[in-house]
């Protein structure tokens, strides 16, 4: 968010067997391809580094590691130290439809206690890959079986490994990658606190937070009957509409896919009112508010108003003052502050 602050590095591995799809994936995500173009890519060889700046000040310093054999043995031998010291997330990427598993899995648990040794503080994340592949009717039970096999190897993390059902044709490889990301952001609470009360204010059903570049949710809040919203995966599903619009304006404007972004999109219905807008440099917001232009307005005018103070919020995590004093008056906002002061919460 704030640029000109120190950038916290969190360095994430992200393994498993060649073909299993993980620079597919980091592809999609970080790298703005889409599914039917990733047939494209090669294997990677030995370790292909990036450093992924997310949410302004968090550097992602992704690991991407050669699944071959002769990768895997030098990573657990002569490398074994400078892999895995000092990680923060094992991401391990399982090919649903691998007929070597049981071998996948002695792989797997090597790396396991490498980690355990190098970083025993570290958070594992297996994502069991392209279960798109697999009968509808077959998915949750071989997920299951697949997760009780690998929590049997996972040694000393076997409490805390999460695992998720992921393949790059739908919004699985999304939820897979927000659940991630959400461990490695340090302050993603305050945020969560700060969101909150911004919803109480401008009286929102839901507030949805996306990194820009990525269009992956960083948090949400959910208030009253919008609990009961049966779309379970509408956040992964915007995250992907937002993407799609993303390439899509790349190719129509001739601007890299990264860096084409919009101003602000409105949805208006009789039942409730939309809009995704900018909320910091790095952050879009997406709102759900009652069907009321009052509260429409009021609601833009006071997000706007609260921009600068989550721009403030860092890694750092340091106390912040409340929400209230996104409202101080400037020199550049005074005016639209005072348009603003009867809006508060949404009444004039």
């Amino acid at each position: 968010m704030n640029s000109g602050k120190r950038q916290k590095q969190r360095k994430v591995l992200l393994m498993g067997k060649s073909g299993a799809g993980k620079s597919s994936m980091r592809s999609i995500v970080f790298s703005n391809y889409v599914a039917k173009d990733v047939r494209r890519l090669g294997a990677t060889i030995d370790v292909e580094h990036s450093n992924i700046k997310f949410m302004g000040n968090l550097m992602l310093n992704l690991w991407d590691c050669g699944g071959q054999d002769g990768f895997m043995e030098n990573y657990l031998t002569h490398q074994r130290e400078h892999v895995f010291s000092n990680v923060a997330v094992l991401i391990f990427v399982f090919d649903v439809e691998s007929r070597e598993f049981q071998s996948d899995l002695v792989d797997y648990s090597y790396i396991v206690q490498a980690l355990g040794e190098c970083s025993p503080q570290a958070k594992i994340f297996c994502l069991i890959h392209k279960m798109d592949l697999v009968t509808a009717r077959l998915r949750l039970p071989l997920f299951e079986e697949r997760i009780e096999f690998i929590r049997g190897s996972s040694e000393g993390f076997k409490d805390s490994v999460d695992f998720f059902a992921t393949s790059i044709w739908d919004q699985s490889l999304y939820k897979a990658w927000t659940q991630i990301i959400y461990y490695l952001i340090p302050n993603a609470s305050t945020i969560e606190s700060l969101l909150q009360q911004l919803a109480e204010v401008i009286d929102a059903r839901e507030l949805i937070l996306y990194e820009r570049t990525t269009c992956l949710m960083v948090t949400h809040v959910t208030r009253g009957l919008e609990g009961q919203n049966p779309f379970t995966d509408r956040f992964e599903r915007i995250s992907s509409i937002l993407k799609t619009h993303k390439q899509s304006m790349a190719r129509h404007t001739g601007i890299p896919a990264g860096s084409a972004n919009f101003a602000e999109m409105q949805i208006k219905t009789s039942r409730f009112m939309f809009f995704i807008t900018r909320l910091t440099e790095n952050t879009n917001l997406a709102a759900s508010i009652p069907p009321s232009e009052q509260v429409f307005n009021a609601a833009r005018v006071n997000i706007l108003l609260a921009r600068h103070r989550f721009a403030e919020l860092d890694i750092s995590n340091k106390p912040r003052a409340g929400l209230s004093h996104a409202y101080q008056r400037t020199s550049d906002d005074k005016e639209l502050a005072d348009i603003a002061a009867g809006y508060v919460g949404g009444k004039a």
